[in-house]
């Protein structure tokens, strides 16, 4: 069984993790180069001359470093999210359910909906440079949330019942209800414009990543259930 949830996470967590990071490199680092360009000075908002929407950036690998460890770091990433989300599947097919790579688009939705959604919608992701509560108050923020949709989303697939589906909504709405940790004042050289850019990019990619996680999850742990059945 170990070795069987082991395989499946890795296969599942490197190629979805590739595959975002190379999303990542085409999509959300131009947003971020762009937003370090405000950070640093080079580029001013409302200054006294019109500063252009599209100015050069490095192209894709030009920091060859930079972007591998980004590749690296991202596909041990997901590898972990995949760990656990085959873990989880394996509980839920010792219960009579079934997983394949449909249904593991759903486990990834769950996924997302968990890691990125429920935190984003009160502690949206930030470009460099944006005023910001106290880290360690976000992070504790952050995971208190994320723990309340994992449970609030296993009660809604698996409860089955009215008092779970009531525990759940409460779960999912707390944390909001409650509010993130907000900086005292909204400070931040770069332009509101960039900061909502790499929000949607940040969700969509997130998305994405999320949903080849769960359906190469639920595929790779078909086959090797059958892989071991057949050699049994």
């Amino acid at each position: 069984m170990f070795s069987r949830i082991l395989t499946s996470a890795l296969f599942a967590g490197a190629a979805a993790g590739l595959i975002a990071a190379l999303l990542q490199l085409v999509f959300v680092q131009p947003v971020l180069l762009h937003a370090e360009l405000y950070e640093s000075g080079e580029l001013v908002h409302f200054g006294a001359e019109a500063v252009s929407a599209h100015p050069e950036l490095p192209g894709m690998f030009s920091e060859l470093t930079r972007d591998a460890l980004s590749v690296i770091f991202t596909m041990l990433t997901y590898t972990g999210y995949a760990l656990v989300m085959v873990a989880l599947m394996s509980v839920a097919e010792g219960q009579g359910h079934t997983i394949d790579g449909r249904t593991g688009v759903l486990w990834g939705l769950a996924g997302f909906v968990a890691f990125h959604l429920a935190p984003g919608f009160t502690l949206a992701p930030e470009v460099p440079g944006v005023a910001a509560a106290d880290v360690y108050a976000r992070q504790v923020w952050w995971f208190a949330t994320v723990a309340a949709a994992l449970v609030a989303l296993w009660l809604i697939a698996f409860g089955g019942n009215l008092i779970s589906y009531l525990i759940a909504a409460a779960l999912l709405m707390a944390p909001h209800l409650i509010g993130a940790p907000e900086p005292d004042v909204f400070t931040g050289p770069v332009p509101t414009e960039i900061g909502a850019l790499f929000a949607a990019r940040a969700f969509g990619i997130g998305l994405v990543a999320w949903v080849l996680v769960g359906a190469f999850a639920g595929y790779f742990w078909q086959t090797e259930g059958k892989r071991a059945a057949a050699t049994a």
